[in-house]
């Protein structure tokens, strides 16, 4: 809950469900020196937001920028966000975006509605639109992972986080995990799918995985959106316990944190999983960068050729014949990741100073 004292803020976030997610420590340090926090996101990204510790209120507002929709941008879409923002009443804006996204359309909007003071990164001059600007590439590093981004831009705006949160990623714990998990003891998290193909490691890969889990004992938790239903059970197989399309964004946090291990590709429940502090084996495809985009968490081992010729192209489909920057990872590979995970986690656990 924010503090009693402070502005009215509204911080924006309009994009994915990991996008809302990596802004998290920003939106606890404004909620830090706020006295209420609105989180504005997109369609896809409020279900993370959800989750987030600080938020007084959630607003969802489509973007015509960043979500695809046939709508007409017209007098209503301004009209629409003017209502929203006098609903809110904020006092200033924050406005949270990844290094390839600007914040001027939405600083330019804010102005129309009336915010008077708005802050955000942006490498185009602004003019009039942001109050508070940091320039990336010059007082804002380019190669900051996203999470301190964010915290940067919220700093800049003037809010800090308390001296007693490390700013790592984390979502309220409020869900029980389904049934099927609930009475497993110890278990690994297999997340085949990915928002595009070219971060997705082979679906045959990942079901030889859960198979070559089961072989040593070890059960598997398959988990997925509903619209990867028919790739969790393809996964899953005979063998591994498929939650595909059956659990709600708390309830997939709750399975995370419960897991010895989980093994995910570049997508927002790899965020979820940082978010919960349970170790991963990040299958990365080097798309986008890893330094940026890698899980923001202790215990991460990242797999996948980050130097393949796909790097930084950003590309939705695999531009390279083969795959070759995430089929080249074996099943042993992901094993060994594993395997150095808790050797990383038992030493920390020995080091704890004692309760």
């Amino acid at each position: 809950m924010s503090g009693t004292r402070g502005p009215r803020v509204l911080v924006a976030r309009l994009d994915s469900f990991g996008d809302v997610l990596v802004a998290g420590p920003a939106v606890r340090a404004v909620a830090a020196g706020a006295s209420h926090v609105t989180l504005l996101c997109g369609p896809q990204g409020a279900p993370a937001g959800r989750l987030l510790p600080g938020v007084d209120s959630l607003r969802t507002w489509a973007a015509p920028w960043v979500t695809e929709t046939a709508r007409p941008i017209d007098d209503a879409v301004v009209d629409e966000f003017r209502a929203l923002v006098a609903e809110e009443r904020p006092d200033e804006a924050v406005v949270l975006t990844s290094f390839h996204q600007s914040p001027l359309p939405l600083a330019l909007l804010l102005r129309l509605a009336g915010v008077p003071r708005v802050s955000g990164a942006s490498v185009d001059h602004p003019g009039s639109l942001l109050d508070v600007r940091l320039r990336p590439g010059e007082d804002l590093p380019e190669d900051l992972p996203e999470p301190e981004r964010a915290l940067r831009i919220a700093q800049a705006a003037g809010f800090a986080l308390p001296d007693d949160d490390a700013g790592r990623l984390a979502v309220r714990l409020d869900a029980a995990p389904p049934a099927a998990v609930a009475g497993l003891g110890r278990y690994v998290v297999v997340h085949p799918g990915a928002s595009v193909p070219a971060r997705a490691w082979p679906a045959e890969q990942h079901r030889a995985l859960v198979a070559a889990y089961a072989a040593a004992g070890v059960p598997v938790v398959v988990t997925g959106s509903p619209g990867e239903r028919a790739l969790t059970a393809e996964v899953a197989g005979s063998t591994g316990i498929d939650l595909g399309g059956s659990t709600t964004p708390a309830e997939l946090a709750a399975v995370l944190a419960g897991a010895e291990v989980v093994v995910v590709g570049n997508t927002g429940p790899a965020h979820l999983a940082a978010a919960v502090s349970v170790p991963i084996v990040s299958l990365f495809s080097p798309v986008v960068p890893a330094v940026k985009w890698a899980p923001y968490a202790p215990l991460v081992e990242v797999l996948g050729d980050q130097s393949a010729p796909c790097r930084l192209s950003r590309a939705r489909a695999c531009p390279v014949p083969g795959h070759p920057c995430l089929a080249r990872v074996s099943v042993q590979d992901v094993l060994d990741a594993h395997r150095r995970l808790q050797d990383r986690a038992s030493r920390i656990t020995e080091h704890l100073p004692a309760p």
